[in-house]
């Protein structure tokens, strides 16, 4: 029953991320339904690797899972922080929502939950989880403060946030790459990490991670522009009580 209840909590946090990122980057419908579709596809390839096995072994000195958090952060990255149109996407999005969406993590509870029934290990698991909880728990009301605030993006509350959630996520990647078995095991013992690289779980690490990593990376991006946004204003405003 955990598994099966798990599965559609997934499943339906793998959805809305699917659904927020491919609204964030599209002004079209027809761009919408393109972005989607890439990233349904993505989302599939994840579960025939969970359903065959295929990330079960390490590719030379990295886990199989490591390699696949890696290869989609970085598409993502170079396909829209790269570019000039997805930048444009990015800036659209209010940074309320690129905060709130991250509220999802607070299924990070899930982690602690299998290492309290000895399915995952220590210090892996209760790190990974307690860190998604706290991530996730803190976006709620900040990201209701944004949405309400009138006045100038309190940045410096967002950044530390910010960089608490992707410290949080690479040290699970770490934690995790760390207690597999290969050449870069460093924590033994049982349980292990196997389930990890199975359904519905394989989707945590090679789905989930890397958009709320690539959600991150779009929030400090969105923050840098609101800032030159924010001069810009300032500096209109200035001129026009110099001209008065």
């Amino acid at each position: 029953m955990f598994d099966l209840v798990s599965t559609a909590e997934l499943t339906a946090s793998a959805a809305i991320v699917v659904f927020f990122i491919s609204s964030m980057l599209s002004s079209t419908v027809r761009q919408r339904v393109l972005i989607a579709a890439a990233l349904t596809f993505w989302f599939c390839l994840v579960l025939t690797a969970g359903a065959t096995g295929a990330l079960a072994h390490s590719i030379g000195p990295v886990p199989g899972v490591g390699v696949a958090v890696l290869i989609p952060l970085a598409l993502l990255t170079l396909l829209v922080l790269g570019t000039t149109r997805g930048r444009e996407g990015v800036r659209r999005i209010p940074i309320a929502a690129l905060v709130g969406v991250q509220g999802l993590r607070v299924l990070g509870i899930t982690f602690v939950l299998l290492y309290w029934a000895k399915r995952l290990p220590a210090p892996f698991a209760p790190v990974a989880g307690w860190g998604d909880v706290s991530v996730g728990l803190l976006a709620i009301p900040l990201a209701v403060l944004l949405a309400r605030s009138t006045g100038a993006t309190p940045k410096g509350i967002v950044v530390m946030w910010n960089v608490l959630g992707v410290a949080d996520l690479v040290t699970a990647v770490a934690l995790g790459a760390t207690s597999a078995a290969g050449p870069l095991q460093l924590f033994h013992g049982q349980p292990g990490t196997a389930i990890m690289t199975s359904l519905p779980w394989v989707l945590i690490p090679c789905f989930l991670v890397p958009s709320f990593l690539f959600l991150h990376l779009c929030t400090f991006y969105r923050l840098r522009t609101a800032e030159e946004q924010e001069k810009g204003l300032r500096a209109g405003l200035a001129g026009v009580e110099a001209v008065i």
